[in-house]
């Protein structure tokens, strides 16, 4: 029943998204559509919050008049409780179904500056709060002046009246504490707006089945995490499925250097029922201005898809950077993949795991790349596992990828376990997909740690070292089908009967032509 209620959902709010997809592209739309919902979804939990706290006295909160004195008193109470447990405080006037109901009417129905000054009024609530830092900024995303909604203002506040109307009828069931339904249904639009988005897809969102076998590999073995990190955080998707894997993990750090998805992440983290006080994700460049709040942390399971070979700086300043001088060498300027390595190595604590998603180039290039290489593996010996994936899994880029896993104190420090998983998807139109299965034959074999004819292989660290740290994953797991044997002299009997038909038809060709009176043809 539930998973009929999510599809059901889904389904709602993706029909709804499409009210918008002729007036603009899909990224521009999804910071509306989600924006909208992330808007009900803060006014249903103020509803339901205050409504509790009002339960005894026989009030609900949308009836209290704000105009009257125990209505500002009732509110100021409400709202010193609200801030200090939701992290910020609405009105009964600005609940979402309020704007809604106001927008349908016939008259008197321009709602674009009561709702422009609600979305404010939810940030500046949390003005000189604990909050404040994880609400300031959320919906800078939402123009609702944008010429893209409409030519006229009357324009624009029909379209938008209409989208809050139909969102209005939906039921989120957040009094259903125990299903994660509007969560995942968030999740699900996160994801078909990042199949339509091209390569901007990349910048915040990694497939769900790639997010599953990063989380499971980094919490094998453990029940709760102390603390989970993604340093390019995108969503914040991966983050939280890696909460799904355990049954607690105390804090979320995360970094994003692009504003937009930075708000996306924030609101992913608050939909999913996240406390603001259990996530501390920061809208900067990692590599360049990696936050000083987060210097001096180390995480038991870190995860990540750093964006492909990205330029960075590579300036001799970070030479003396704790995450990079012990290398010897920096990450080349139009190469960052081992900055954004050797940056979650620092971080790691020393009983965690990492599993970060990169390019194939890191497995076998050579120059500053190799050394790096070559120092993680032989000098530290954190390299745990190499799984090489199917081309074609990411939106916007074709390319194979692999994960790599690496590990501090490893329980296998003789060997490393490489996986060949990209014949294990499945197409479909012109996108390569993991299924269940893939993923599953995956995580099983990295926990089992076993060797699979033309899969997987355990390897010894010194066959590493003779391939001169090479990573290929080709060089280690054989997955070349021996040609069908051919029996030479079974078809040398069949050529020879072949040649004995072949002289009889001719002498019966002869034969008919003679009677013909023609000349044969051979």
């Amino acid at each position: 029943m539930a998973d009929d209620t999510k599809k059901i959902l889904q389904t709602q709010l993706w029909n709804i998204a499409n009210t918008l997809r002729g007036k603009m592209g899909a990224d521009e739309f999804r910071d509306y559509i989600l924006g909208f919902i992330f808007y009900k979804y803060l006014s249903e939990r103020m509803h339901l919050f205050a409504d509790e706290i009002l339960k005894h006295d026989g009030i609900k909160f949308d009836f209290i008049d704000e105009t009257t004195k125990k209505g500002a008193g009732l509110l100021a109470a409400i709202k010193e409780e609200s801030i200090e447990r939701l992290g910020y405080f609405l009105k009964p006037t600005e609940l979402f179904h309020k704007v809604a109901e106001k927008g349908a009417r016939k008259t008197d129905n321009f709602i674009l500056e009561d709702l422009t000054a609600i979305l404010k009024h939810i940030e500046s609530s949390t003005m000189g709060h604990a909050s404040e830092d994880d609400f300031e900024g959320l919906f800078e995303d939402l123009d609702l002046g944008s010429s893209k909604l409409g030519k006229t203002e009357n324009q624009k506040n029909e379209l938008i009246a209409k989208v809050l109307a139909h969102l209005d009828k939906i039921d989120f069931r957040l009094a259903d504490t125990e299903a994660d339904v509007l969560g995942d249904a968030y999740e699900y639009l996160i994801g078909q707006f990042a199949s339509g988005a091209g390569k901007k897809a990349g910048e915040f969102y990694t497939p769900q089945e790639v997010s599953t076998i990063l989380a499971k590999i980094v919490t094998t073995g453990k029940k709760k995490l102390k603390g989970v990190y993604d340093p390019t955080c995108g969503s914040a998707s991966l983050l939280l499925r890696v909460a799904k894997e355990v049954k607690d993990v105390g804090h979320f750090y995360g970094q994003e250097m692009n504003p937009t998805t930075y708000n996306l992440a924030r609101m992913n983290m608050i939909l999913h029922g996240v406390h603001y006080q259990r996530f501390d994700l920061k809208n900067e460049d990692t590599l360049e201005h990696p936050a000083p709040e987060h210097a001096d942390l180390r995480f038991d399971a870190i995860v990540a898809n750093p964006p492909f070979s990205a330029n960075w700086s590579a300036s001799a300043i970070h030479e003396t950077d704790d995450r990079f001088s012990a290398y010897g060498k920096l990450a080349p300027k139009t190469k960052a993949d081992f900055a954004f390595v050797q940056h979650m190595i620092h971080h790691l604590d020393n009983g965690g795991t990492m599993a970060c998603v990169l390019p194939h180039g890191v497995l076998f290039r050579g120059a500053a790349e190799g050394h790096i290489r070559k120092y993680v593996i032989e000098d530290c010996n954190y390299l745990d596992a190499v799984i090489g994936l199917p081309a074609n899994i990411f939106f916007g880029t074709g390319i194979p990828t692999c994960i790599l896993v690496l590990k501090k104190q490893r329980e296998n420090p003789d060997d490393i376990l490489f996986i060949d998983a990209s014949q294990g998807f499945e197409k479909v139109g012109n996108q390569n997909y993991l299924r269940p299965e893939h993923v599953e034959r995956i995580v099983s074999t990295y926990r089992k740690r076993e060797s699979i004819a033309k899969f997987s292989h355990v390897a010894d660290r010194s066959e590493v070292a003779e391939n001169d740290y090479n990573l290929n994953i080709p060089r280690y797991v054989d997955t070349f089908d021996d040609e069908e044997k051919i029996d030479l002299a079974a078809i040398s009997t069949k050529l020879t009967a072949l040649e004995s038909e072949m002289t009889i038809t001719n002498k019966e060709i002869v034969g008919f032509c003679k009677k013909l009176g023609i000349a044969p043809p051979f």
